[in-house]
């Protein structure tokens, strides 16, 4: 008779489950919520959205948070990664607290910890205020101390309770919505105003962990949450040649890994990104907005669904290769299944931007099967 052994999780290993505010809460307008720019294009653009749909109803998570939070004890989760949405607590984005809006996180909060299950709170997943966007969102400077108040806020309210926090979800997916992506605000930028916005929010990034520090009740675990593909080697010796992918500007677009997280973890934009991008990425950095993006982090945080094997090429760069058969896919036509990727994105992360506990803050694959 053979023994199979289970797999065990280390001592303090969290695993949980992520959503986004504007996923699964609905009640958009409820008890004094203000529209941010989802509810903006959803509404004002339907046709840009297959089937016309909106989140103005979602999950009704708003109303069911209770159902919910059962659910995820019957699923033996030990953490909960959720979204604050910003115009719940903040209706106009700065100024008027709504205090119904800071009462449901409040009960959120308690729910999960009497459940036995630890609340990690990201500040801001895509659903950025409609008044702040007609105010030049993040286009506009202003834009870093609009999130830090948001932040502030946020850290008195819950940070007695809550200590894992992550900044900013995904910057290169939300920016890609403010050039020609579809998502929101689906604001068709020019290039350098993306890089524009782009510094902003890594501003506000920094503002946000120096707002946390100072008015969390306990010492908070801050992060960010990126996303990728990474390149995985096909053979040993393809390694250093991802490695070097990995974290190369090549193109002229918001995808790099480092372009974003060089500026945090090492307090400059990557050269080879600055010599690319020319004149598009210069008139927007100041005296201190480097040291002000560079703030020390306690965790690195990965959006990580899927990666493409590559293999080394004599020029030094990679390419990448189809293995037959092709991998398999879930229901989105771009995820390749490809579980290698998790190891491939922590060890190239932690090698770039040194050691550091490691969150997998997104992971897992679209089916179309139902109970």
């Amino acid at each position: 008779m053979h023994t199979h052994p289970h797999a065990t999780f280390p001592p303090g290993f969290l695993w949980g489950a992520a959503t986004a505010a504007y996923q699964i809460e609905g009640a958009w307008n409820a008890d004094g919520k203000g529209p941010s720019v989802w509810d903006m294009v959803c509404h004002e653009k339907p046709a840009g959205i297959r089937g016309a749909e909106t989140g103005d109803v979602a999950c009704d998570h708003y109303h069911r948070w209770q159902e919910d939070i059962a659910l995820m004890q019957q699923m033996g989760l030990k953490a909960y990664r959720f979204s604050i949405a910003w115009t719940r607590v903040l209706p106009h984005g700065t100024g008027a607290v709504n205090q119904k809006g800071l009462d449901f996180y409040d009960k959120l909060v308690d729910g999960l910890l009497v459940a036995g299950i630890t609340p990690m709170v990201t500040l801001f997943h895509w659903d950025y205020p409609q008044a702040l966007f007609e105010r030049g969102g993040w286009l506009n400077r202003d834009s870093v101390g609009w999130f830090a108040e948001y932040a502030a806020l946020m850290a008195k309210k819950l940070g007695d309770r809550v200590q894992w926090w992550i900044t900013l979800n995904e910057p290169q997916l939300f920016l890609n919505g403010h050039g020609d992506s579809g998502h929101a605000p689906a604001a068709h930028l020019s290039f350098p105003k993306i890089l524009k916005c782009g510094h902003h929010t890594l501003m506000a990034h920094g503002a946000a962990v120096q707002a946390l520090r100072a008015h969390c009740a306990q010492p908070p675990q801050i992060g960010i949450a990126p996303t990728g593909v990474p390149p995985m080697p096909e053979t040993d010796a393809d390694i250093e040649a991802c490695r070097r992918a990995f974290a190369r500007v090549n193109s002229k677009n918001v995808w790099s890994i480092a372009w974003w997280m060089d500026p945090i973890y090492l307090g400059h934009y990557p050269e080879d990104g600055r010599a690319l991008y020319g004149k598009d990425a210069e008139g927007f950095i100041e005296t201190g907005d480097m040291e002000l993006i560079h703030q020390p982090l306690d965790f690195h945080g990965l959006n990580i669904y899927t990666g493409n094997i590559h293999r080394a090429q004599p020029d030094g760069n990679v390419a990448r290769i189809k293995t037959p058969p092709a991998p398999p896919k879930g229901a989105l036509h771009w995820m390749e299944l490809a579980p290698d990727a998790l190891y491939w994105a922590i060890r190239f992360t932690t090698e770039r931007y040194g050691k550091k506990p490691v969150l997998i803050t997104e992971n897992g694959v679209c089916l179309c099967d139902w109970v």
